[in-house]
């Protein structure tokens, strides 16, 4: 049974990681829809890793160009003002707010924020900001035109993802779309800037596994990390083509309705926090 579990939880994640409607929500939610109980957020972390190879084998190219060129950069000044260069360094930086806080917050995350009747507001929350900035964002920047300033915000705003139901793609973009940029370009950043967060949330939480932390062992987690890999490997691809001529609307009243959902049925006593 818990083989079972652990292949309808990957494929929670794979549909859910990369749409800005929150894994974490979703991974926390249907489980207890299920009468499963919380999967943890040892699982819940370790999983995502499975998600995260789907952005590195996805924009593998990308990843190689900025790497690169980031590292010829420290030793060869004429690659310092290239935008791969650059974009290394705005993800680098991008992405220790999220890794402090993550460290500092680490009881926090796992107990108390993993409350349900918090998660349904900020699904609702972010569902709103989400809204508010895909309708009144300029959409004139594209990546070339991100700063460092771009990408402090645009990691402060990743940070808040370890609330479960903000949703760190959902965050991100949200910030990058108030920015100014377009929906294409705000996704992309969002993806890469989450693969150091993620990837090093999964490894630390990794030794968790074998100490009881997660009750679902080795083999079903392992089982839930191939699935969310392959369902999110076709996830990106579909949304990057989504963006490019559609709007974030459907989310937004996807994430509201979830949100509103979770919070009557916590009222109707038909889920406990």
């Amino acid at each position: 049974m818990d083989f079972l579990k652990a292949v309808i939880l990957g494929l929670i994640q794979g549909l859910t990681e990369f749409l800005p409607i929150s894994s974490s929500a979703h991974l926390r939610i249907f489980p207890e829809l299920f009468g499963w109980g919380d999967p943890g957020a040892a699982f819940t972390a370790v999983i995502q890793i499975g998600t995260e190879l789907a952005v590195l084998i996805y924009f593998r190219k990308d990843i190689w160009r900025i790497g690169s060129t980031w590292v010829r950069s420290l030793f060869q000044p004429e690659y310092r003002g290239h935008i791969d260069a650059r974009m290394g360094w705005y993800v680098i930086v991008g992405s220790l707010p999220i890794v402090v806080l993550g460290i500092f917050l680490k009881d926090i995350i796992e107990e108390d924020f993993r409350n349900l009747w918090i998660i349904g507001t900020t699904l609702i929350v972010l569902g709103v900001v989400l809204g508010i900035a895909d309708r009144t964002a300029k959409q004139d920047r594209d990546l070339k035109q991100v700063g460092m300033r771009h990408a402090v915000l645009l990691g402060l705003a990743q940070s808040a993802a370890l609330i479960p139901g903000v949703s760190r793609s959902g965050a991100t973009i949200s910030m990058g779309l108030f920015l100014g940029l377009t929906r294409e370009a705000a996704t992309r950043i969002a993806f890469l800037l989450a693969i150091p967060a993620v990837v090093g949330a999964g490894l630390f939480e990794l030794k968790e596994i074998p100490n009881g932390h997660n009750d679902f062992g080795w083999g079903p987690t392992l089982v839930a990390t191939l699935v969310s890999f392959a369902v999110g490997y076709a996830a990106i691809a579909w949304l990057l083509r989504y963006v490019a001529s559609h709007s974030y609307t459907p989310f937004v009243i996807y994430r509201i309705a979830l949100g509103l959902l979770t919070l009557g049925l916590l009222w109707a006593g038909v889920l406990t926090s």
